[in-house]
């Protein structure tokens, strides 16, 4: 069994007059230590599946094991906790809080982490600014940032409270191709070196080529 592993997932999302079928009867293995990428066209369930393999939805039927948890089985809170200390997400658009410096978004992971006081959040958000080439940034706000600086501090947000997962939904899609390629190899780098399993959603085939496994996906299923 992989660190994760889907069973059977169908998602369908229901109103008074329609219902559509977003994911059938997907089932999926991720190794440990892979970097893998799923593509397909835009609307073709790529999101939604991320959105369940990182416990952000529920599948209408099927099982998501991530660590040999069943999360089935995982209350509300329990699931919340679970998803802080395994699981790190990088979006498309950033998601960085406009109010917030650099270090203040970076920290967001870690105050939901009991027994990690401020001095030690202080010093693991330094570390992996540095690491990530931004720690000249710590006090700029987001509106002050580049996109391509934007993504990083996103990253390192991801990476804070070292996840054994990373779930990146389209993190090169609002980038230029120099600055896109500088995340690729940001995100080959902490999958090489620190072993963390990388999932990825992307529409560019050369990135998807740089992975370990790319998986194609149409209309809600896996067909490659």
């Amino acid at each position: 069994m992989g660190i994760i592993t889907l069973n059977g997932i169908e998602k369908v999302y229901r109103t008074k007059e329609i219902e559509t079928t977003a994911l059938e009867n997907v089932n999926l293995d991720v190794n440990k230590g892979e970097f893998l990428s799923i593509m397909g066209p835009s609307g073709c369930g790529k999101s939604t599946l991320l959105n369940i393999i990182g416990l952000l939805d529920k599948p209408t039927k099927g099982c998501v094991t991530i660590l040999d948890r069943d999360c089935s089985q995982l209350s509300d809170r329990e699931l919340s906790h679970f998803r802080n200390a395994n699981l790190g997400f990088v979006f498309q658009s950033f998601h960085l809080i406009p109010t917030l410096d650099v270090a203040a978004n970076v920290e967001i992971p870690l105050l939901y982490r009991k027994g990690v006081s401020a001095r030690q959040r202080r010093e693991r958000v330094e570390q992996v600014l540095e690491r990530l080439e931004m720690s000249h940034r710590i006090h700029h706000l987001p509106t002050q940032l580049s996109g391509g600086q934007s993504q990083r501090v996103a990253i390192a947000r991801a990476i804070v409270g070292n996840p054994q997962i990373v779930l990146a939904d389209e993190p090169t899609g609002n980038l230029d191709s120099k600055m896109g390629a500088e995340v690729m190899s940001l995100l080959q780098r902490l999958n090489k070196e620190d072993g963390t399993t990388i999932i990825m959603v992307t529409h560019n085939e050369m990135q998807a080529q740089e992975t370990d496994r790319i998986v194609r996906f149409f209309d809600g299923r896996i067909i490659g």
